[in-house]
């Protein structure tokens, strides 16, 4: 159990570090600040239609998987448990070996709507929906907690949803502060994404499918 969780928190972390929902965040904040208004009600909106979908999605894999498998008797055998380990970790290093630069100029489209608390809802709600079913660390947790079903599962599933959502959470928080300090973080947190993110992502998808991929050749007897 613990091994399953510390797995879930490394991919918890590497879904956190999505430039793009710190870009938009990010420009929602600056926008809010040129018309002098709280940025919390768009922020707040955008994040909690990406946290809304992303969750549904996540409970709603993991309950298709598990009636599916009950309803053809199904069973996860250890074959398939390391060939699929072996699929995601070849994956994770394909993604790890292409380059993403990080755009610090927000989308055309997020110009036009950051000012409408609800059409930001309905942005998260639709990147969630493009990012939910694409995210390889998050379908490989999903498939994990598929696969062990552990003691409270819905609830991992939501607290992984909230982790993934920390840094721009955290963006929108720091800006409405006002301490030189708070601003100083802030530009911090905005500067490392912008530079670091990506290469961020890349490595540590190298180092958990470098894991998984050596996980595989521990147990090679077992894949046939």
């Amino acid at each position: 159990m613990l091994t399953l969780l510390l797995a879930l928190a490394g991919f918890a972390f590497l879904d956190s570090l999505d430039v793009l929902l710190v870009g938009v965040t990010t420009a929602v904040v600056a926008d809010s600040r040129l018309a002098r208004r709280s940025p919390i009600p768009g922020g707040a909106s955008f994040l909690g239609g990406v946290f809304a979908v992303t969750t549904t999605f996540g409970l709603c894999t993991v309950l298709g998987i598990t009636f599916l498998t009950d309803l053809v008797d199904f069973e996860l055998t250890p074959t398939l448990r390391y060939w699929g380990e072996l699929v995601i970790g070849l994956t994770l290093i394909g993604l790890a070996c292409v380059r993403v630069t990080a755009n610090t100029e927000p989308p055309a489209w997020a110009k036009e709507v950051r000012r409408r608390p609800w059409v930001l809802g309905l942005m998260g709600v639709a990147i969630g929906l493009a990012q939910a079913p694409t995210a390889v660390p998050y379908l490989a947790a999903l498939a994990m907690i598929s696969a062990r079903h552990p003691p409270l599962w819905p609830l991992i599933i939501v607290v992984y949803c909230a982790l993934a959502l920390v840094p721009p959470l955290l963006v929108l928080l720091l800006s409405v502060r006002r301490s030189p300090r708070a601003r100083r973080v802030y530009r911090g947190v905005v500067r490392f994404f912008t530079r670091f993110g990506p290469l961020s992502v890349r490595i540590l998808f190298a180092l958990l499918g470098l894991g998984l991929i050596i996980d595989v050749i521990r147990h090679a007897g077992r894949l046939w």
